[in-house]
């Protein structure tokens, strides 16, 4: 009788200590979160590609660019003229371009409350006050019929401390401001990554509309933890009275622009045209034998 007792008694302990450290177990810290943390705020770096991100490319610059013969057309016919329309004035970059503009940069994260997941990163950059969100928890990405907007939709993971950015979604934009276009079917790839004090984006572009090959472009911040984002707050207004529906522009072959480029930097007008071959520094053995433009009109 005295062995049934202590037996019933060993299994009472056993349960009670089990019950016990349940709660102990639940109360215990969250998995870490993966990857490193990108959050703060972030001053622009120009010394990469300075002269086409600030005052802009010249026309008829496609040098570089993987660009087939509609993105090619779609540039010859721009005018710079639109963004004096009011309908263009006030519109934020895209996400793919909108780093290479005056791109002063906020990011932060967000966490689930009770489980102190991540969930998502948020960004904020200066110019036109665009904001970001990249989920990062799991969620995949909407239907083709689902809405494309200036900023698209991403999804984020951690490749070590590398954080890889898929956006789909987005809105026709451009990858080059002098009409070069983008369009809504482009996937963008980005790849944020810290060294210290440094952010490094590496941002790819592909478009089966506009693009031969990936398009790829680096950009980068450093940490500022004085700055101070302004408020950007954008009204239109008539700049130039036009008939109504009105659209400035340049019919096939009418451009007279497109060469002053070439001529203004002593090259060949060919190269000035782009495709994935002048992406290349093979390409500059084929520039030997070619003259350059000698005037902007010829």
């Amino acid at each position: 009788m005295a062995h049934k007792h202590s037996a019933t008694f060993v299994r009472a302990l056993a349960f009670a200590v089990a019950v016990s450290t349940v709660p102990l177990l639940a109360q215990g810290p969250p998995a870490p979160v993966a990857g490193t943390d990108l959050s703060g705020e972030w001053a622009p770096r120009f010394h990469e590609d300075q002269p086409e991100r600030i005052p802009g490319p010249d026309i008829g610059d496609y040098l570089g660019l993987p660009i087939n013969e509609a993105a090619r057309l779609h540039g010859d016919s721009w005018d710079a003229s639109i963004l004096t329309l009011p309908e263009h004035q006030c519109k934020p970059h895209p996400a793919d371009y909108s780093p290479r503009g005056p791109a002063n940069l906020r990011i932060w994260r967000e966490f689930d409350g009770p489980t102190q997941q991540l969930v998502a990163i948020h960004t904020h950059i200066s110019w036109q006050q665009p904001e970001r969100t990249i989920w990062m928890d799991g969620r995949p990405h909407p239907p083709e019929y689902a809405a494309h907007t200036w900023q698209g939709f991403s999804t984020g993971k951690w490749d070590g401390d590398m954080l890889t950015v898929t956006t789909t979604h987005l809105k026709m934009g451009w990858i080059r401001r002098n009409g070069i276009p983008r369009s809504d079917k482009a996937v963008l790839t980005e790849h944020f990554v810290r060294h210290d004090n440094v952010l490094t984006l590496i941002s790819v572009i592909q478009d089966p509309v506009y693009l031969t090959e990936p398009f790829i472009r680096t950009t980068n911040w450093a940490l500022d933890p004085h700055q101070q984002i302004a408020p950007y707050p954008c009204q239109y207004v008539t700049e130039i009275n036009r008939a109504q529906g009105y659209v400035p522009h340049h019919l096939p072959g009418t451009n007279t622009f497109l060469r002053e480029f070439a001529a203004k930097e002593k090259l060949p007008f060919e190269p000035t045209r782009g495709g994935a071959e002048t992406m290349y520094p093979e390409y500059a053995l084929k520039l030997k034998d070619m003259a350059p433009a000698k005037t902007a009109d010829k």
